[in-house]
Parts: structure tokens; sequence; C-alpha cells
């Protein structure tokens, strides 16, 4: 689960999940969610893996969103579904989705970073929870 909220000149994400791995993936979504209006309108047509290395889970949640938005900023992808594994040296993940085509999908905000400000990642009353600032 996620929700978007303003923070002065940019957009924070909040995501609270049971797990950490469905945490990195509600993030994701998050994330993709800001950027195209209607995220159930992107077809699961292409899919794409990564894996990142870092040990600290704040900086692996940057590091996995900024390698989508750098997805989205060069490949043009739209991702909209999410399989992730966290483990203590890093993350491995596929995600899936189809190239942005204008016609059918409508932008929502320009991201232009994730940002370190106000990062929090951490284990909750339920589950997990995570804030993540962007630079819009």
């Amino acid at each position: 689960m996620y929700e978007l909220f303003e923070h002065t000149a940019d957009l924070g994400l909040r995501i609270r999940a049971a797990d950490l791995n469905q945490l990195f993936a509600d993030a994701a979504q998050a994330l993709f969610a800001a950027l195209v209006n209607d995220l159930t309108g992107v077809r699961l047509i292409e899919q794409r893996h990564f894996s990142i290395e870092e040990d600290q889970l704040d900086y692996l949640l940057v590091d996995w969103l900024s390698e989508l938005l750098y997805r989205f900023a060069t490949e043009h992808m739209l991702f909209a579904a999410f399989d992730t594994q966290v483990s203590p040296q890093g993350l491995t993940a596929v995600a899936r989705g189809e190239p942005l085509d204008p016609s059918r999908h409508e932008l929502g905000h320009e991201v232009k970073a994730i940002t370190y400000h106000g990062l929090t990642v951490g284990r909750s009353n339920a589950g997990w929870l995570a804030e993540v600032i962007v630079d819009i």
C-alpha cells in the first residue's frame, strides 16, 4: 500500500507493507503512479531484470527507485508490476510493463530525481514503513 503526499516543491511517497519485499515492490509502484496518471492502463508485456548491491536499506531503496527512474528516462519504460527479493546484500527484481505510448498513457508528475531528504525505512507496528521524497 502506498500514498503520495505533498512536500513543499517536491512529492513524497509513503509506503506501508507487511514485509520488506512488498515494501520495495510497492515503492516502485508508487513511483510509477506518480509518473503516469493511470497505472492500470500499463500493459505487462515486457520485463526487465534488476540486481542492486547495497547493504543499507534506505540507500538500497533510493538506488532501486533511481534505477527505475533512469529506465523511464532513457528507455521510456513504464512499469506497473514488480517482483522483488531483498537480502542483506541488496535486491534482485523483475519489473513488468511496456514502453510509454503517449496516445494511451497520460503522464502525471515529472519526477527529476529520488532524494535522500526525509528518507526513512524501518519497521512499524504493522510491518514496514518507508518515506521517500522525490524532486519534481
